[in-house]
């Protein structure tokens, strides 16, 4: 394998850093939350933002529509010849920045501040998915600057829906698989083990979500008259989760653990010596009681063992001051990760099944799938992850480390399924990033040092044709 000389793009990226970080406040200022209608056409605005970005580097881009939010596609041809093609994917879309009055600053006038590592950026999108989608945009500038090209051909899929389950994901990527096809993928949704140790993720958890609504009487009822006569939806639907786990932390589904491969010697001695600090991991939170399903390590519960959280409850009065009623209906976001063995599509059904059997005969619960994904495991002996780690190195001086993730990126399993081609899941994000809460941000040594690993594995995986 040999590397293309990078020395004169990494210099490039050094002098031009703080211009790097004015183009990501740029994007950041853009409320692109997928989740809210009221936001559509920002949503739309942060396409064309990206399409604009990407067709002054020379890329052909354009911003394609869906059944939701759009796709942007571009392609580059790169030095021409047998250049290995790759494809880049990320996503444009924010999460809402609620609550707004937790954050210290605004959620889209994006600043730096000082902290313990440095300066941070500190926006909504951040990390989670602009600063680490523009870690490869500005590597892409730097090596079109110094070089005139690309040293690979490159194309590129940014969805705006990844933030809402990837709705239209699946049927975009089909009917275009001919021209999205590439040797791999680069996926850059993930993280590094520290400020300075670069990793790969290869493997993620998947999916199952769903919204269940539980309704009893056919109107709120005042609580005096009426509390103790009756069965409170939302004493009721209370039960209902809080019986998705025993005591132990095990989850009380039907036939959850059924088809669960467990993590096997090899891997978890692999991650035991990996050193993982669980107070310090907990203490970032606030918190030092640890939890989850009893006789597991802490990063097998994280990366290797499913889990069902309930993400939102809602029901009755919630304003300020007091409203004595008894609400109609109640409601509950509910989310599996799995693990590999686990159908995400037998999940949903049997946690529907779950909480309609307890039930009163009069009530009723109706359901709103929110998204599913099965877990995903990345070959590890690949040349091009073998390429990617070599970047690495360049950069950080030290071996990247080889780490799983609790969280789900479904973009990777429809890439798979659809293109037949394998992601290099290649981040640069912190575990205190605070990723979907208030004052995300995402340091400035990681957006740096994003940006020159980027250019560096383009440079290693060019080499695999020479």
């Amino acid at each position: 394998m040999t590397a293309l000389p990078t020395a004169q793009v990494l210099d490039h990226v050094d002098a031009h850093l703080d211009a790097s970080v004015q183009r990501l406040f740029d994007i950041l200022r853009i409320p692109s939350v997928s989740t809210d209608p009221a936001f559509d056409a920002e949503v739309r605005r942060g396409a064309d933002w990206m399409a604009d970005t990407l067709k002054d580097l020379g890329f052909e881009a354009s911003v394609r529509p869906t059944s939701g939010h759009p796709m942007v596609v571009a392609h580059h041809p790169g030095p021409g010849g047998d250049a290995p093609h790759l494809l880049y994917y990320g996503h444009y879309d924010v999460q809402p920045a609620d609550p707004l009055e937790l954050w210290e600053s605004g959620p889209f006038e994006p600043v730096l501040v000082d902290a313990e590592r440095g300066k941070r950026i500190v926006a909504r999108g951040a990390v989670d998915d602009k600063g680490q989608v523009m870690t490869w945009i500005e590597a892409f500038r730097a090596w079109i600057v110094v070089h005139g090209t690309l040293p690979c051909r490159v194309t590129v899929l940014l969805e705006g829906e990844e933030e809402t389950g990837s709705p239209s994901l699946d049927a975009f990527i089909e009917a275009n698989a001919e021209e999205l096809k590439a040797d791999a993928c680069i996926v850059c949704d993930t993280g590094m083990w520290s400020v300075d140790q670069p990793a790969i993720t290869y493997s993620l958890r998947g999916l199952a979500y769903l919204e269940a609504t539980v309704k009893g009487p056919d109107r709120d009822l005042h609580s005096g008259l009426f509390g103790g006569t009756m069965i409170n939806p939302l004493n009721l639907l209370g039960r209902i989760v809080g019986a998705l786990h025993d005591d132990a932390g095990r989850i009380q589904i039907p036939h959850f653990y059924d088809d669960v491969i467990a993590v096997g010697d090899n891997e978890r001695a692999q991650w035991d010596a990996l050193g993982f600090d669980e107070a310090a991991f907990l203490g970032g939170v606030g918190l030092k009681t640890p939890g989850g399903e009893a006789g597991f390590g802490a990063l097998e519960r994280q990366w290797g063992r499913p889990t069902c959280d309930v993400n939102g409850l809602l029901g009755g009065y919630v304003g300020d001051g007091a409203k004595t009623v008894i609400a109609r209906e109640a409601m509950a976001k509910i989310s599996c990760r799995l693990v590999p063995g686990q159908d995400p599509r037998a999940v949903l059904d049997n946690l529907k099944a779950f909480i309609t059997e307890r039930l009163p005969e009069e009530y009723t619960a109706s359901f709103v799938e929110l998204g599913e994904a099965p877990a995903i495991r990345v070959p590890t002996d690949s040349p091009y992850l073998r390429a990617a780690q070599a970047g690495l190195k360049d950069v950080f001086d030290r071996d990247a480390y080889l780490i799983g993730s609790g969280g789900s990126i479904p973009a990777v399993g429809s890439i798979k399924r659809y293109l037949g081609i394998e992601s290099i899941l290649l981040g640069f994000g912190l575990d205190d990033d605070r990723v979907h809460s208030p004052n995300e941000k995402f340091e400035l040594v990681c957006f740096h040092n994003g940006i020159r690993s980027n250019a560096a594995v383009l440079a290693r995986i060019a080499g695999l044709a020479a």
